[in-house]
């Protein structure tokens, strides 16, 4: 089986043309061994493209965890696939729909050469009823949660996956492979949750450590930057634009008049070779 192994700011995938390739019936039990970092590629998640159901994509967009969950939504892995499918002749046009589990979503090639990618994300989704959280309200902006004696103060966005953003003093020194799981696995949140720890940085600059749902702490999360994004204007830190910080570089985030979250960076291919089962 022929793949491609791509990273956005680190966020790594290994990805697989499912217009040419023939899939295993449990996909879910290829992506937990073909993730595995020792015994199989190594990834934080496996990105399949499929032939679209509808009309108005060009390609069906399948994304799935290290453990073999279906994630339904990645901002970096979006980006990687919408150059891989460029590169891969999927699609010939730079900019095109993917469906995904929540609906479509719109990928823009701003530079292929440079891998400069930019997404409409759609519309975030803000009631706790669509993270889903066991909250009260229409939307829950600042809300208290208690996680190993300690409050903590919440707000929740929806970009198709659930997020759980808390605006931190020093990210960098802050106990996120402690506080991560005890939140990602807290009751509130049936589904589980990805948690964003932020740390305002002035000049519409966000710093950002991620605990992924089903993965742990990874270098970058794009649909996490969105959320951090749109939580930082719900509590009136920033207007409707930032630079997130990660670890290996920035994405540019922006929640539009059109209500809709945009978001621009970076991808790149690693690797591309046959995988052998």
């Amino acid at each position: 089986m022929r793949f491609a192994k791509m990273h956005g700011l680190g966020n790594d995938f290994v990805l697989i043309n499912g217009f040419r390739e023939k899939l295993p019936e449990d996909i879910s039990s290829f992506a937990i061994e073909v993730c595995d970092r020792h015994l199989g590629i190594g990834a934080d998640g496996l990105i399949v493209l499929t032939p679209p159901l509808g009309k108005q994509a060009s390609a069906r967009y399948l994304i799935y965890n290290p453990d073999g969950s279906e994630a339904g939504m990645c901002g970096n892995g979006l980006r990687c696939a919408a150059l891989f499918a460029k590169h891969d002749g999927i699609v010939a046009e730079d900019e095109f729909n993917f469906e995904i589990l929540t609906g479509l979503v719109r990928p823009q090639i701003i530079n292929e050469r440079l891998g400069i990618v930019r997404v409409d994300m759609s519309k975030p989704r803000l009631t706790p009823d669509d993270i889903p959280a066991k909250f009260n309200g229409s939307r829950v902006v600042g809300a208290p949660l208690l996680v190993l004696a300690r409050m903590y103060y919440v707000t929740l966005v929806s970009m198709g996956n659930p997020h759980c953003v808390i605006f931190v003093d020093d990210v960098e020194n802050f106990p996120v492979e402690k506080i991560g799981p005890q939140i990602e696995m807290h009751p509130a949140f049936p589904a589980k949750t990805n948690v964003e720890f932020i740390q305002l940085m002035g000049n519409d600059r966000l710093r950002m450590r991620v605990w992924e749902r089903a993965c742990g702490e990874t270098l970058a999360c794009g649909s996490g930057a969105c959320a951090a994004t749109v939580a930082a204007v719900l509590n009136g830190y920033i207007r409707n634009h930032a630079e997130v910080v990660l670890r290996h570089g920035s994405l540019d985030v922006e929640w539009a008049e059109d209500g809709h979250v945009y978001m621009t960076g970076p991808a790149a291919f690693v690797a591309e070779g046959e995988y052998l089962r």
